[in-house]
């Protein structure tokens, strides 16, 4: 178990959002790590993405300018953080540490993990509301704020129902908001939550 490098065989990660591909070893005593490589396998080619040494760290592709990033503060984690993530960002991760022993020998390891990046539809909307109970007193301040999940850019819009069975589009904001409530602000209203 000494120096062994664990992570996960498959990661599934949403369009635009922030995923981790672990990578961790136990730090041992005479070993010191030298070098840590993220590699990227695509379309058969393989290009080295990010790289840790005593210079510090380097981020090679462009694709991969800001959004990638490994922790500094936790030995032994040598986990690929990637953020906004594109469809183009599915591939083989592989994570390769290097390790300088006592006796000045190297020693490589490697873990890799595949990374499928999908599109998730919107869920149905859940409606907040800033108060408990949804009566309320002439005058007061209320907020009503519509949430969904799935991959953003999600777009919202609140509706009230009026005679006839119709709906009044009221707005285009996740949150539907009165400074000051006034008796004709009775009544039904919902929202509804699109994404691409």
């Amino acid at each position: 178990a000494l120096l062994d490098l664990s992570g996960v065989q498959e990661v599934k990660g949403t369009w635009m959002r922030s995923t981790t591909l672990p990578c961790t070893y136990k730090p041992s005593e005479g070993f010191t790590p030298q070098m840590l490589i993220w590699r990227l396998e695509r379309d058969y080619r393989t290009s080295t993405i990010f790289r840790r040494d005593n210079s510090g760290d380097h981020v090679f592709l462009s694709q991969f300018r800001d959004r990638v990033s490994v922790p500094k503060r936790s030995p032994g984690d040598a986990s690929l953080l990637i953020e906004n993530l594109e469809i183009s960002d599915s591939g083989h991760y592989t994570c390769q540490v290097t390790w300088r022993s006592e006796n000045n020998s190297l020693i490589t390891k490697e873990v890799t993990t595949t990374v499928k990046v999908v599109k998730v539809a919107v869920t149905k909307p859940v409606v907040r509301a800033s108060e408990p109970g949804l009566t309320l007193p002439a005058g007061a301040r209320t907020s009503l704020t519509c949430v969904a999940g799935g991959s953003p850019p999600i777009s919202y819009r609140w509706f009230r129902s009026v005679p006839g069975g119709k709906a009044l589009l009221l707005s285009s904001q996740a949150e539907l908001a009165w400074a000051s409530l006034q008796p004709s602000d009775a009544g039904k209203y919902y929202c509804e939550a699109e994404n691409r």
